[in-house]
């Protein structure tokens, strides 16, 4: 029991930088693996363990219940109880949890320029939504007054954009003035691999609904950063 209590401890202190910079503690509340992307599945609002693990291919369940309890104990993240009739457990980001969101971003404009990121990949829903609001160019969306809908699978989502900047939650999509409805990874070779949007609607794996010229100018709002070059 001892000998049993000592690792324990030792790797509780192995976590830790044991350093006053804030930047130094905010890697021990978020820094252990799968803790930003846990953040990041629940930005846009709160969601049932198997639905986050879903989402993150190659997590395993003890790893994810371990990231929750420790995002939990640093007051990252809460659980609740719905109310009936779903009466399900979910786990939402406090309100300090959802001002993370900057660092998610902030992260994924500069990994973007990586010679080594492979965009092609799996992205989940929540991953390419939060790319676009990562990714608009406020000087080419600024005039733009808009709401478009994305159907990803069985979720829909409502995005409003205006004043240069996107909105993006969960949400019915009747409102929209354009629809998009593919898989994430579909979205995103149109948005960012230069996919024309008419060859991917002939391949039959994307449908866009309402205003078509829209559409077009839509996904030439997100242009990536230069990649740096990768060293002789």
């Amino acid at each position: 029991m001892k000998s049993e209590k000592i690792t324990n401890e030792g790797e509780s202190r192995r976590r830790r930088y044991e350093d006053a910079c804030a930047a130094a503690h905010g890697l021990d509340l978020v820094g252990d693996r799968w803790a930003l992307l846990v953040m990041r599945e629940l930005m846009l609002g709160p969601k049932r363990f198997g639905d986050i693990r879903a989402s993150l291919p190659g997590i395993s369940a003890n790893v994810l219940t371990q990231r929750l309890e420790d995002l939990e104990a640093g007051g990252v993240l809460t659980r609740r109880k719905l109310a009936p009739p779903a009466a399900v457990q979910v786990y939402e980001l406090t309100p300090w949890g959802y001002q993370a969101e900057p660092i998610l971003q902030a992260l994924g404009r500069w990994a973007a320029r990586s010679p080594h990121h492979d965009p092609t990949l799996p992205i989940s829903a929540n991953s390419f939504l939060l790319s676009l609001r990562t990714m608009l160019d406020p000087s080419r969306a600024k005039d733009l007054d808009v709401r478009v809908g994305f159907r990803l699978g069985e979720e829909t989502f409502l995005g409003r954009l205006r004043g240069g900047a996107l909105d993006i939650a969960p949400h019915t999509i009747e409102d929209a003035d354009v629809t998009f409805a593919a898989a994430p990874a579909i979205l995103a070779a149109a948005i960012y691999g230069g996919q024309p949007i008419e060859a991917l609607e002939a391949a039959g794996v994307l449908r866009v609904e309402g205003d078509r010229s829209l559409a077009t100018r839509f996904v030439t709002l997100f242009p990536l950063p230069p990649r740096v070059e990768p060293p002789v």
